[in-house]
């Protein structure tokens, strides 16, 4: 399956079942609305405009909860840890993604297991990222 058709998405994934691009592009820009206001998280996102790591973010989710390919096609494999490895994620920065990601994922107003299955994926990655206990 490529970003090219689709059609080809699987009726039943999660992707299509919580509405597909709108319902992530509104999570991204919910959650990026936070960050830009952050002085933890702000300063971990070089561009000058969130932009670009908004649609990095859906392309991934995406991609994660079968949608289109396109991330992969224009980044190659995911490397979740890899890719943050250069940014200090302590517990207070995961803590803060979370609680923004939380803050953008109620805006949702997905049903409760849609929302919890969310939930549940972002909170494990957001722990997963953690590579530093220093401040």
């Amino acid at each position: 399956m490529t970003s090219a058709d689709p059609r080809e998405l699987a009726a039943d994934s999660f992707f299509v079942s919580v509405g597909g691009s709108p319902t992530f592009r509104r999570l991204v820009d919910a959650f990026y609305a936070e960050v830009a206001q952050d002085p933890l998280l702000r300063p971990m996102y070089p561009e000058e405009d969130l932009g670009p790591a908004a649609d990095r973010l859906q392309g991934f989710l995406e991609q994660y909860w079968g949608g289109p390919t396109t991330y992969s096609e224009q980044r190659g494999h995911p490397r979740l840890r890899m890719r943050h490895a250069p940014y200090k994620v302590n517990p207070a920065a995961r803590d803060a993604w979370m609680r923004h990601m939380r803050t953008a994922l109620d805006s949702l107003a997905l049903p409760p297991l849609q929302h919890a299955t969310l939930w549940d994926y972002l909170e494990r990655a957001a722990h997963a990222m953690v590579n530093t206990f220093e401040d």
